[in-house]
């Protein structure tokens, strides 16, 4: 009978501490919720009305099918400290980025064209307005990225959207992340889809003086680093913060364009190619998009992202304000 009511409480005193290793992990878990909540990480969630900067007009919106190829660059100490679009603190340190139309927070996939290297980074602020950039990328971005010594790089920036409906719902306060790791958890699941393409995983222990060509891993995100002290695989990979992870993959070569206007009538694009002919090569290409055909009219190849600032900046003054920088 003793012997009994030893096996009992040894069951009990193995339940109780299974439980509180799990109520340990949900606080945890919690806690990182109110380390993304806390308006320094991902700040409020914003979309915000159209805009016009410099002539061009800008159309934030939700747009979860998101991809664009173009030029990328970096900010760091003039804007370290200063209150983002979303009301959180910039810091250059941070995996975040800046872009034109995107909702804040979303997470996005940046991939250099140049070098293959890709990682992800969660958008928090407005920009960038100069010389046709798509997304102006933190210092630390710009440096797993491989360009911070450069300046620029061409890209890919895709949306990833799972990440992004859950960060948009974390800043509203809808949802909390410990809620992944429970039965409640939203039915699409929030762990990024296997990449379509072969990846093969960078990592080195320390980035001492970062160049073009160094291999490279990412401080983890405040945050984030919570979470990997909770050693729980599946709650690390559905967390919608940058893991700081940087990845390889395959890139073909990429030619600069600036791309003039994009037409639903072939003939008026032809027309407009006409025009430009005087400034160089200028092709009309043809794309469908949403059903629609459109024809957009694009000078190049460019040699540079020197020389394509200089056409686009041509184009602007000349009241071309459609005019973008693109990679194709």
């Amino acid at each position: 009978m003793l012997r009994g009511k030893s096996g009992l409480l040894r069951g009990v005193l193995v339940l109780v501490a299974f439980s509180l290793a799990g109520c340990a992990e949900v606080e945890l878990a919690s806690y990182a919720v109110k380390q993304a909540q806390d308006g320094k990480s991902i700040g409020r969630y914003k979309v915000g009305s159209p805009y016009q900067i410099r002539g061009v007009w800008y159309y934030p919106a939700v747009d979860y099918n998101y991809s664009e190829t173009g030029i990328a660059s970096w900010y760091g100490p003039d804007f370290d400290g200063k209150p983002t679009a979303n009301g959180e603190i910039y810091d250059q340190d941070d995996l975040t980025a800046a872009h034109r139309t995107l909702p804040m927070p979303s997470l996005v996939k940046v991939t250099n064209l140049e070098n293959g290297r890709s990682l992800e980074l969660r958008v928090s602020d407005r920009g960038p307005y100069y010389g046709g950039r798509i997304i102006d990328i933190s210092k630390r971005g710009a440096e797993l990225l491989g360009f911070k010594n450069k300046g620029t790089a061409k890209v890919r920036v895709e949306v990833l959207e799972a990440q992004s409906r859950q960060l948009a719902m974390i800043a509203k306060g809808e949802t909390q992340m410990a809620s992944l790791s429970n039965a409640d958890a939203p039915a699409a699941s929030m762990a990024p889809a296997p990449p379509a393409v072969p990846v093969v995983s960078v990592t080195v222990e320390t980035l001492a003086n970062p160049t073009a060509d160094s291999a490279v891993t990412a401080a983890p995100n405040r945050a984030m680093a919570v979470v990997e002290q909770n050693a729980t695989a599946s709650y690390a990979a559905a967390s919608p913060l940058p893991d700081g992870k940087v990845t390889i993959e395959p890139v073909e070569s990429s030619d600069i364009y600036v791309q003039a206007g994009a037409f639903t009538q072939v003939l008026n694009a032809k027309r407009l190619a006409a025009r430009l002919s005087s400034l160089g090569n200028v092709r009309v290409t043809e794309s469908e998009v949403n059903g629609r055909y459109y024809f957009r009219v694009q000078l190049g190849p460019v040699e540079s992202v020197e020389q394509a600032d200089q056409l686009l900046g041509l184009l602007l003054d000349n009241g071309y304000n459609e005019t973008r920088v693109v990679v194709n």
